[in-house]
């Protein structure tokens, strides 16, 4: 069987994190030819299940780079890897060391996400609390708050390019922990003071099993895959790239994405990524 992997943001979606009408009736054709895909996103369930709805996503998909896939069938997350709190309290060392505000992704009982929050700091951190709250539907809570047995996903933070690079450099000895990392929002403004920095910088730090790789490995052996075709813009990618049979970036993905595809098809915001499925399996 081949199953097709779509990343969401910056890939399937349009840039307003919607799927198009284009690519909506895209994926109807795959469904009519019985072609099966799914996601594996950055998004937790709630972030990705909105733009996704009636869009018949039914295989497990592959959650927060892979730290977690979620069963629809089964209502539940089916596999994870999360850190342990050793793990989780080095990480939130190397981001109050540099300055950076965390916000801790995790799992509660009954297999509900919620978030946790260091003081915010800047506007676009409260933007991004807003963004998370209103719009991905994740309660938020402070740091402070957070009970000592939780399961944590993940911790992110958004920073300039400096601090997020020291972080980065801090945790790449640690053999459990892995840092995605890219530019988030073009603009000088962090903290209350100006920034001669370009841009607004984002750092994602999760356990080392967690990537999207693993957890399509884990998917060909629970559906029995045979070929993978995977289609991604950013350095989260990359695994799922190295384990996928054919990997395709959209023409706005990073440079070393553009490098590791095999091909480099139209922009996402140009339903590239559902005119070269049309072309690679005739739907229309």
């Amino acid at each position: 069987m081949t199953l097709v992997v779509f990343d969401l943001d910056g890939t399937l979606l349009d840039k307003t994190s919607r799927v198009s009408p284009y690519t909506a009736d895209t994926l109807a054709m795959m469904r009519a030819r019985n072609i099966p895909y799914t996601v594996a996103t950055g998004r937790t369930l709630q972030a990705a299940a909105a733009p996704l709805k009636d869009h018949h996503f039914t295989l497990p998909m592959i959650l927060k780079n892979g730290a977690i896939i979620w069963s629809p069938a089964e209502a539940r997350y089916s596999h994870h890897h999360l850190l342990t709190r050793e793990e989780m309290w080095h990480v939130l060392a190397a981001f109050t060391l540099n300055d950076l505000t965390p916000f801790v992704f995790a799992l509660q009982p009954g297999q509900k996400h919620a978030l946790f929050h260091g003081p915010l700091k800047s506007r676009s951190e409260h933007k991004l609390a807003d963004l998370f709250e209103a719009e991905r539907h994740l309660p938020l809570a402070p740091l402070s708050e957070m009970p000592d047995e939780i399961s944590v996903i993940n911790v992110f933070s958004l920073g300039g390019s400096q601090a997020v690079e020291r972080v980065h450099a801090s945790i790449a000895d640690e053999d459990h922990l892995v840092a995605y990392s890219g530019i988030a929002v073009h603009e000088r403004e962090i903290g209350e003071h100006a920034t001669k920095e370009p841009a607004l910088h984002w750092i994602d730090i999760h356990h080392s099993m967690g990537s999207k790789g693993n957890a399509i490995n884990h998917l060909r052996s629970e559906l029995d895959i045979e070929h993978v075709i995977a289609f991604g813009d950013g350095d989260n990618d990359l695994s799922m790239f190295h384990c996928a049979s054919e990997c395709y970036a959209p023409a706005n993905a990073d440079s070393m994405i553009l490098e590791a595809a095999d091909q480099v098809i139209g922009h996402h915001d140009e339903d590239g990524v559902a005119r070269f499925l049309r072309e690679r399996f005739e739907l229309a």
